[in-house]
């Protein structure tokens, strides 16, 4: 089976082919640009490629709800160009196989939650905190989703009393993406979050925001398990913040696995949303 899988991020589209499994053998990345620019260069390689089906994680909001007119398209977001496009439906008018459309969070939790950290497990969160924050939740091999995707990342967080920073994000300033993200730790600082010495108190800061969606998280959804992946989370010390603050305040509430087996780090690191992306096309085609 050959089987083509798109990442679609801000910067950059990843267009890979693979098999069912989810084991890449080949792709090629092209700038994020146009919508009629980039998704002309993505139908073109797989025309080429001529795959039975295509899995596509992309960046949102997007509408995955089967039953709205505007289901596969890119609702609002700041990406010049991209508001209101039928990403789905462009894809679907050139393509004629079987196409898989969903979050590139949702995606890579997919990954997460058949190959990676959450293997095995019934009920999987993936948080991810890069230049925004998402979460996708894969609950029994599916995604919970009510009228569209959960918007996780934009969820509204008690500020730490001595953060004054006043937040990021254009829609809520100070919620979970307005403080914690990339570049809400940038701004602060005035270099990148790499520069920045692992006992500085932003740290801190960060690792009380998520802790307190671990908390938020761990109370609606009971997860057997959550993941954190993105680049803010390669900073190897705030895995074991995030696990402090979030022992602190959930205070023994609800009984939860132990910390290091609860809250982990991603284990497909950067091909998490590709190989999700396959494995998602599979189960269309299937």
């Amino acid at each position: 089976m050959k089987i083509g899988a798109v990442e679609a991020g801000g910067t950059k589209f990843v267009c890979a082919i693979g098999d069912e499994n989810g084991q890449v053998s080949e792709q090629i990345k092209i700038p994020t640009t146009s919508p009629k620019e980039t998704m002309d260069q993505v139908i073109k390689y797989f025309k080429k490629q001529q795959v039975d089906a295509i899995g596509v994680g992309t960046f949102g909001p997007i509408d995955v709800n089967k039953k709205s007119v505007k289901y596969g398209y890119v609702t609002k977001t700041p990406k010049l160009g991209w508001s209101d496009f039928d990403f789905l439906g462009t894809m679907k008018q050139a393509l004629n196989v079987p196409i898989s459309f969903t979050t590139d969070v949702n995606a890579a939790g997919y990954g997460e939650a058949v190959q990676g950290a959450g293997k095995g497990k019934e009920n999987v969160l993936y948080w991810t905190i890069g230049t925004g924050i998402g979460a996708g939740y894969v609950q029994n091999g599916e995604f919970l989703q009510g009228i569209s995707h959960p918007e996780m990342g934009h969820m509204l967080i008690r500020q730490n009393p001595n953060d004054g920073y006043e937040g990021h994000c254009p829609f809520h300033k100070n919620c979970f993406e307005g403080l914690a993200a990339g570049p809400a730790i940038e701004e602060r600082i005035g270099k990148k979050a790499v520069e920045l010495d692992p006992n500085d108190p932003v740290w801190d800061y960060v690792a009380d925001y998520a802790a307190q969606a671990c908390v938020n998280a761990t109370l609606v959804l009971r997860p057997d398990i959550i993941i954190f992946g993105g680049g803010v989370i390669h900073q190897e010390h705030l895995l074991k913040k995030i696990r402090t603050h979030f022992k602190e305040q959930l205070n023994d509430y609800v009984d939860v696995p132990p910390l290091e087996e609860y809250i982990v780090r991603i284990g497909l690191n950067d091909d998490a949303g590709i190989k999700g992306a396959l494995l998602l096309a599979a189960k269309e085609l299937s």
